[in-house]
């Protein structure tokens, strides 16, 4: 594949999806020169982070990097949250470990079914501190890409969110 070929993929503006961190926006494309080597990289803002992250392009779709997601996978994921808990028997370690491989995928179906699996209710148990940990970073994951997606804010996204997981108690 052609430099200029992945390049054209993402611009300037653009909002991205970054496995490990989420939604950011891409703030400049600049040349850097590293172990003398130039290198064209991918200058991404995390604005709620207040952090940023410069990504090789060569290898930007290599490492997950990837455009926001549809309005229809939005509504899949949102349908997702809707859905049973599925919450396995195994160890909590090794349920945490798979909870945190999917947020760190980035995909956001598998980011909601974590939602989906560690939200709780009023009523029910408390959550440990580990669990409500993985849950919070799955939901604000979500919520942010739903607010990108929907062109709202995120407080907007949130109450969109909690919305379907009542309505899925109810």
């Amino acid at each position: 594949m052609s430099k200029s070929k992945k390049t054209a993929e993402f611009r300037p503006n653009d909002y991205v999806v970054y496995p490990a961190h989420g939604v950011g926006q891409i703030m400049s494309i600049e040349e850097q020169e590293i172990a003398g080597m130039k290198m064209e990289l991918f200058v991404i803002s995390f604005e709620k982070d207040k952090m940023t992250l410069r990504v090789p392009t060569n290898r930007a779709t290599e490492i997950g990097m990837r455009s926001l997601s549809t309005p229809d996978v939005v509504s899949k994921a949102l349908d997702t949250l809707k859905g049973r808990a599925k919450v396995k028997r195994a160890m909590w370690s090794r349920r945490a470990q798979e909870y945190e491989q999917k947020i760190n995928s980035g995909d956001l179906i598998s980011i909601a079914e974590v939602v989906r699996d560690l939200h709780r209710t009023d009523e029910q148990r408390e959550q440990s501190y580990s669990e409500r940990q993985l849950y919070e970073a799955a939901l604000e994951r979500l919520t942010r890409e739903v607010a990108a997606v929907s062109g709202i804010d995120e407080v907007k996204a949130q109450q969109r969110v909690d919305d379907v997981l009542v309505s899925r108690a109810a």
